[in-house]
């Protein structure tokens, strides 16, 4: 048996407890769904519940399911790094060595280069929401033509810019003039994204214009695979900018987490041969970063609700994965992501849900998919296709 289409949603940062190697990424006891659980004194989410989530491991208020529906078990990340390139990446069939840097402050020839480059000074420079860094700088900008420049704890230089004052397409050639000089090793900065924004001092709002400009996946991953094999690949939210558009056949831009259900669910309606593969990007940036864990559990408790309606249009051909891409546990120190195991669930109709085996690299997803699609497996990674059918 084979599936005609996959649907796979990454939970961005919805991590289930420490990796074997936390500590050496100064993570130990991180916990992103255990202790989200705990601090709200039980999650509401029946459905994945039903499905094997508290099978994985207990999660206060979600019961065990005595005949879950899906198959489940839990990832480990083989490779070194807990960012969400690295994450999404690895899921594909690659393995990073060299992690993607992040940094507090970008090198200052960084900077003077990218100021020489666009004749734009450079203000802010440092790790920073979006949206209070506008608030803070955003009237500077305006009245100076600076360009605001800020980081996370993911590895991004993000460049903010009025409309009004650097006109959208200045605003992207800026961009790509930073892409460029990031190019180096010395930087290994995983993407470079445009935050343009409107409005007036008190009340300035980003708009839908972002564009990311991502390093290209430095090998084949099975997404190319399936394009090169005439499948269709979907990519909804941000995943043909982790992937710089590489094995991307169709790419629909999401809002939020709710704007990406609603378009995935309308998209599972399409007949399409291959892989639909979702980002929900909500649990990372606006509420793990934000170390904001009633938002998170919110978040969580919503895409529960919205779950249902994802199974009834469920074809018999098709298989649902969910998983995550790393940990961002909302109650540990600092702003940055977790490592941590992720959650896998596997469900289809009929399925004789149970525990599979822990999973020792998140490839094994990648080599799944491509052995169902009968494409050339990637160098890493496992497919547990035939364990989904005993």
């Amino acid at each position: 048996m084979a599936f005609k289409r996959i649907f796979l949603i990454v939970l961005d940062s919805v991590g289930i407890g420490e990796a074997p190697d936390a500590d050496k990424f100064n993570d130990k006891g991180a916990d992103t769904l255990g202790h989200i659980a705990e601090y709200r004194n039980g999650l509401k989410m029946p459905n994945l519940g039903a499905l094997g989530l508290s099978n994985i491991r207990e999660i206060k208020g979600i019961e065990k399911s005595e005949q879950p529906l899906a198959y489940y078990t839990k990832m480990e990340e083989a490779s070194n790094g807990k960012d969400t390139m690295t994450g999404h990446w690895e899921i594909m069939g690659l393995h990073i060595d060299t992690p993607f840097r992040t940094f507090e402050k970008f090198p200052d020839e960084l900077i003077q280069d990218l100021e020489e480059r666009t004749g734009r000074k450079v203000i802010g420079n440092k790790p920073a929401s979006g949206t209070e860094i506008i608030k803070e700088l955003g009237n500077e900008h305006m009245k100076t033509g600076s360009l605001i420049v800020y980081t996370s704890a993911d590895s991004v230089l993000q460049i903010a810019a009025h409309e009004d004052i650097v006109p959208i397409d200045e605003l992207y050639n800026i961009c790509e003039i930073a892409r460029e000089l990031t190019l180096d090793e010395k930087y290994m900065i995983g993407r470079v994204i445009a935050r343009p924004f409107v409005g007036e001092p008190g009340a300035f709002e980003r708009t839908s214009n972002r564009h990311d400009y991502a390093l290209k996946p430095f090998g084949h991953t099975v997404m190319n695979e399936l394009k090169d094999a005439g499948l269709d690949v979907i990519a909804l939210g941000k995943i043909t900018d982790i992937y710089d558009g590489e094995g991307v056949t169709k790419a629909i831009r999401t809002k939020d987490n709710d704007d990406g259900m609603q378009k995935f669910i309308d998209s599972m309606d399409q007949d399409f041969h291959g892989l639909n593969f979702l980002n929900l990007v909500d649990f990372d940036a606006k509420y793990g970063h934000r170390r904001d864990p009633d938002g998170y559990a919110d978040a969580l408790e919503s895409f529960d609700q919205r779950l249902p309606e994802m199974l009834e249009r469920l074809t018999e051909s098709d298989l649902l994965i969910l998983t995550a891409d790393h940990g961002n546990d909302p109650t540990h120190h600092g702003t940055d992501h977790t490592r941590e195991y992720v959650p896998l669930l596997l469900y289809y109709k009929g399925a004789n849900g149970k525990e599979l085996p822990i999973r020792k690299t998140f490839a094994d997803i990648g080599a799944t998919i491509a052995e169902n699609f009968k494409v050339d497996l990637p160098k890493h990674g496992t497919s547990f296709l035939r364990d989904l059918y005993k």
